[in-house]
């Protein structure tokens, strides 16, 4: 039987791909070569999907966490990573923020930090409706960085970023989703072996007055143009759990 190294076949391929990607048959007709440049992009993609779900599942199995909610889980399978990436897609299309998060593919939202990404989700009659991830800090930074420094914390702290927000559209009103993930946030900032000290998150700032009740929440910066292709005021902010108020243990640990 032989042995392949999975990392080292993508590796392989990715560069295969990406030196024939741009190369043209001169006698072959325009329409083919252009087909042919489609394809391999989207096999570039495929590649770069594999390297994702490996790497972050490979990442959600190291994270410790005392789970004691059925509906809840980290992401450790690939039907399961699918899932939150089409339910990622499905919320920013109804939302109208594909330009901020575009998918990588098709109906498929996700990026590099994904794979230092504690990635949870919310699972109620076999249907995933809601979804949050942590990202630790690392050699690639968080998202948040190329809107604002946050060297100063990381002499003193270990980061970690909130993105990827999703819930599914049904009524108004603070989902149940919304309160489980965030007990899960606190849960696993709260394990000390996960090394977190503090939580940074980008809120719209209409959002504040919400957000401010949780306790040992700070804002570093008002951004009044908007962040990135989102043009409406908002928030980037640092959150220490272990300054929680009496309303978030009342409302989201209870």
């Amino acid at each position: 039987m032989i042995y392949l190294n999975r990392n080292v076949t993508l590796n392989q391929l990715k560069e295969v791909v990406q030196k024939n990607i741009n190369h043209k048959m001169d006698y072959m007709s325009d329409d083919f070569n252009s087909e042919q440049k489609n394809a391999l992009e989207l096999f570039q993609k495929r590649i770069f999907l594999e390297e994702i779900i490996d790497e972050t599942i490979s990442f959600n199995k190291k994270i410790f966490w005392n789970n004691s909610n059925e509906h809840l889980n980290l992401t450790t399978t690939a039907e399961e990573l699918i899932s939150v990436y089409k339910l990622r897609s499905d919320v920013y299309k109804d939302i109208n923020y594909q330009r901020e998060f575009p998918d990588e593919i098709e109906g498929l939202n996700f990026d590099i930090f994904d794979k230092k990404s504690a990635i949870l989700y919310y699972k109620i009659n076999n249907e995933v409706t809601g979804s949050i991830r942590m990202i630790v800090d690392s050699k690639n930074r968080l998202p948040t960085d190329k809107y604002h420094s946050f060297d100063k914390h990381r002499e003193t702290q270990n980061l970690c970023e909130l993105s990827r927000l999703v819930i599914k559209q049904k009524n108004k009103g603070l989902k149940m989703e919304f309160k489980h993930l965030f007990k899960a946030i606190y849960e696993i900032q709260s394990n000390q072996n996960n090394n977190i000290d503090k939580l940074i998150l980008s809120i719209t700032k209409s959002h504040y007055k919400f957000y401010s009740k949780f306790g040992g929440i700070n804002i570093e910066e008002d951004r009044k143009e908007g962040y990135g292709n989102l043009r409406v005021p908002f928030l980037i902010l640092t959150w220490n759990p272990i300054l929680i108020s009496n309303y978030f243990e009342r409302l989201f640990l209870k």
